[in-house]
């Protein structure tokens, strides 16, 4: 790549002196561009870093407000009778800015200093190659899944339960705006499995440029708010991909309270048992449907057994809120 070696601190018009635009495609013509646009690289990226991540979170939610108030989608509806209100939805909005403006805007800001430090690229050009791509995704996200399903299940002890993941359990039938309201705390803790994975990768490979980051972040935002969505259609991926966890995987944490603690997969659930009472919910539905003589009974049925497994939920959180150190602890 062109100009690796320049200080960062130089402005953009002596970043790009050397650099042949003729031999640039179009995308990396308007990343260059953008560069010259600000003039300072540091704050180049800051800023296209902190938009990125609000175009894409919003973006990703909007079709979900809409389909939420569409009756006819309710067929998918993993929690057909808990539709999200229009106020629901502005509270959810204001705490997940609240997060954004005063937790992430900083941590997305200094993030890249960081990751150059580590040996990340940022402002150069050309970019790399797709094949390049390919395997730091997949670490990225492997890496963030283990360091998601270890930290959520430690916010699911007593005292970090109580005081920080119980904000993000406020609804047992999640939907697409809530995947980020959560406890600031909270946002830092789990937020740290999505930035570290790429940390890592800089400093042990030293040939990560900032692009893929960005291809990272929004898949991920994808992923996190889908897992929220609260629906549950035949294409979506976990019918694709067994191994992906998806809405219906994590919906039933929302309402049982317990089990499902990983993000994109569930593997991690599945090697440590954290997926049993979640796989006998399942086969009783399954069951249900096979012995239900219409669609009426066994939807009557299924409105049962997701009050049983709420009611149960609400016993587990309340177990969970009621320790205190030096006694026994108790696990979901």
């Amino acid at each position: 790549m062109s100009n690796t070696t320049a200080p960062v601190h130089l402005s953009s018009e002596l970043l790009y002196a050397s650099t042949d635009f003729s031999k640039l495609n179009w995308a990396e013509n308007l990343w260059v561009q953008w560069y010259l646009l600000i003039g300072n690289p540091v704050i180049a990226t800051g800023l296209l870093s902190f938009l990125l991540h609000e175009v894409v979170y919003f973006g990703r939610c909007i079709p979900w407000v809409i389909i939420d108030s569409i009756p006819y989608f309710r067929q998918w509806k993993l929690q057909p009778a808990k539709i999200p209100t229009p106020q629901e939805q502005w509270e959810c909005t204001k705490q997940v800015l609240y997060s954004h403006f005063i937790i992430e805007l900083p941590v997305i800001w200094f993030f890249h200093p960081m990751a150059e430090a580590c040996g990340m690229l940022t402002w150069q050009v050309p970019f790399p190659a797709l094949k390049s791509m390919l395997p730091q995704l997949a670490f990225f996200f492997v890496f963030e899944d283990m360091f998601h399903y270890f930290a959520h299940q430690a916010l699911h002890w007593g005292p970090l339960y109580k005081h920080i993941h119980k904000i993000h359990h406020k609804y047992s039938a999640p939907f697409g705006l809530a995947a980020e309201y959560a406890h600031p705390a909270e946002v830092m803790i789990l937020g740290t499995g999505t930035i570290l994975g790429p940390l890592l990768y800089c400093f042990f490979r030293r040939d990560l440029h900032i692009v893929n980051v960005y291809v990272w972040i929004t898949l991920r935002l994808f992923q996190a708010v889908d897992a929220h969505s609260g629906y549950d259609f035949p294409w979506s991926l976990q019918h694709i991909l067994p191994f992906w966890s998806g809405a219906e995987h994590h919906d039933f944490h929302h309402m049982a309270f317990v089990n499902n603690f990983s993000t994109s997969f569930r593997w991690c659930d599945h090697i440590f048992g954290t997926d049993d009472k979640y796989r006998v919910y399942r086969a009783r539905k399954d069951a249900m449907k096979k012995a239900s003589k219409n669609k009426e009974d066994f939807e009557a049925m299924e409105r049962k057994m997701m009050a049983e497994m709420e009611a149960e939920g609400l016993r587990a959180e309340a177990e969970v809120e009621a320790y205190r150190y030096g006694s026994k602890a108790k696990t979901a």
